[in-house]
């Protein structure tokens, strides 16, 4: 997937989950940040970050501030809408006979529903911008939503749907992907009771550019 209109900027300060300040061409800019999660280190002051312009006038905010690059140089896609566009993209690669987007399940809504061959297959999509030493983490703050989709997928296994969990890692050089079990022990008892269960953990590994994230390998691990 690929971003229009990108500008560069410097970051100075996040106000709220929402909400940071950065630095374009040295004027001071709120932008929004498409990301939720606790970031922090990634938005330290001063680092490089990249802007997606809106094209909607009546924004508050002129842009989007859609990537990070961390300390160690690596370039972090930081948008969270990002994660399921390059997972659809990537899915219609795959030879699926049919796809479907946010698919009502049980008391979830699981990102794709895909058929082949007359069989049926779920694909929740988590999307990884934690980093240490070369080692994805998910998530980088509790996620009791993220509990519950495992527990969904567990579920639908039983039943006999092909199902999975796919991190998309968004960033460069990373060859594993681990529960964060330091910050949510919850998600990863539940990653565990996915896999007895039959789901499949996919590692979306990605390429990042300011104005691209593409998918460039899959494996379960």
């Amino acid at each position: 997937m690929k971003y229009n209109d990108i500008v560069r900027a410097a970051f100075v300060k996040r106000t709220n989950r929402f909400i940071a300040h950065v630095l374009v061409d040295g004027q001071e800019e709120t932008v929004h940040v498409k990301n939720t999660g606790r970031l922090q280190e990634l938005f330290v002051p001063g680092a490089e970050v990249w802007l997606e312009t809106s094209d909607n006038p009546a924004r508050k905010t002129k842009y989007d501030l859609v990537a990070v690059r961390k300390s160690n140089g690596i370039l972090f896609n930081i948008d969270s809408q990002a994660c399921n566009k390059v997972a659809g993209e990537w899915l219609s690669t795959q030879g699926y006979d049919y796809v479907k987007p946010e698919y009502k399940f049980g008391n979830s809504r699981v990102d794709f529903y895909m058929e082949k061959a007359g069989e049926k297959y779920l694909l929740e999509i988590k999307g990884c911008t934690l980093e240490v030493d070369g080692v994805g983490y998910f998530p980088d703050a509790p996620t009791e939503r993220g509990v519950k989709h495992l527990h969904e997928l567990a579920g639908a296994a039983a039943e006999g749907y092909h199902c999975a969990v796919g991190f998309v890692i968004q960033m460069d050089g990373v060859n594993e992907v681990r529960p964060n079990v330091a910050t949510h022990p919850e998600f990863g008892d539940a990653l565990a009771e996915a896999r007895a269960a039959g789901v499949d953990v996919l590692m979306l590994r990605c390429h990042v550019e300011p104005d691209e994230l593409t998918i460039v390998s899959a494996e379960i691990v």
